[in-house]
């Protein structure tokens, strides 16, 4: 298949920049009201051993992922190195911060050589964005049995309703799934890039997104919070979906506080459950941005993409 030719398209980093400010601003100031001790008291526990091995396991999440996306640009006939697919697509988690992470669709159109047409670059976009939420939310399973086992009358009522929500949405999904394939061309663009090696992406997800997980539970117990692994992952993942399901930039304001609420059903003070949070968006969301920007910025010095 010969690739189409054109120029890359500019990228904007401003209304990013604009998120990044207003995101530290609104966590300095959570943390100065709510937190224990400083922001900077907080944020010193990334240097710890767990920090340390907790960003590992989040660069791991990244790569792998990262090979996931280099699988299905070569589908469409963009065959990477191994370091140019991987700069390339951490380069675009500069774009996370964006309305249901929708600037992450813009990888394929970083290219300055043979960019991807845009209906492409969104099939592959959302083909990421179902195989992770297909892992997710296998991974809040256990939340589900957490609520039931907590015997009160409110949790159990809220695990039968989101399991029969998530359940209603699966039908209706089956049932109409030739009319959504029909409207939605990249939809069925994106549903053809998981049937590509269903077997390799659907082990690089679950590996990655069980990294992140245990690196959430790395940050509560080097918080002093008493919880175990699957519990840790589990309720990252359902502060992730909740999260995306706002459709706020990286679904911030959501996620955090669904994940400080569960943090603190489970038993954790207000200020230690913030406090994780913080940490945890630090390593699973901010640091593949900045990331993601240096990526960006040798990117584009060496002509591979252009931004303004």
């Amino acid at each position: 298949m010969k690739p189409p030719a054109g120029p890359a398209p500019r990228l904007s980093l401003k209304p990013l920049l604009l998120v990044l400010g207003l995101a530290a601003t609104a966590y300095a100031v959570a943390l100065a009201v709510f937190g224990e001790g400083s922001a900077l008291a907080t944020l010193q526990r990334l240097a710890s051993l767990a920090g340390l091995q907790a960003a590992a396991l989040c660069l791991l999440n990244y790569l792998l992922r990262g090979l996931r996306w280099r699988m299905w640009m070569a589908r469409y006939g963009r065959v990477l190195g191994l370091a140019e697919g991987l700069r390339l697509y951490l380069a675009g988690y500069t774009f996370t911060p964006t309305p249901g992470n929708i600037g992450e669709a813009a990888r394929g159109l970083m290219l300055a050589r043979h960019p991807l047409g845009a209906a492409q670059s969104l099939a592959i976009f959302g083909a990421e964005r179902l195989a992770d939420l297909l892992c997710l939310l296998l991974m809040c399973l256990p939340v589900a049995w957490w609520l039931v086992a907590l015997g009160s009358p409110m949790a159990y009522r809220l695990a039968l309703g989101s399991g029969v929500a998530a359940l209603a949405v699966l039908v209706l999904v089956f049932v109409f799934r030739r009319r959504l394939l029909q409207r939605l061309s990249w939809l069925q663009d994106a549903w053809q890039c998981l049937a590509t090696r269903p077997a390799v992406w659907l082990a690089l997800t679950g590996v990655a997104w069980a990294a992140q997980g245990l690196a959430v539970w790395l940050l509560c117990r080097e918080a002093g919070l008493s919880i175990g692994v699957l519990q840790a992952a589990s309720f990252y993942a359902v502060a992730m979906v909740g999260g995306a399901l706002s459709l706020l930039p990286a679904g911030l304001g959501g996620m955090e506080a669904l994940l400080t609420g569960l943090l603190v059903l489970h038993g954790a003070s207000a200020a230690q459950a913030l406090g994780i949070t913080v940490l945890v968006r630090v390593l699973t969301l901010w640091l593949a941005v900045a990331i993601g920007a240096l990526a960006l910025v040798y990117s584009a010095a060496i002509r591979d993409i252009s931004f303004r």
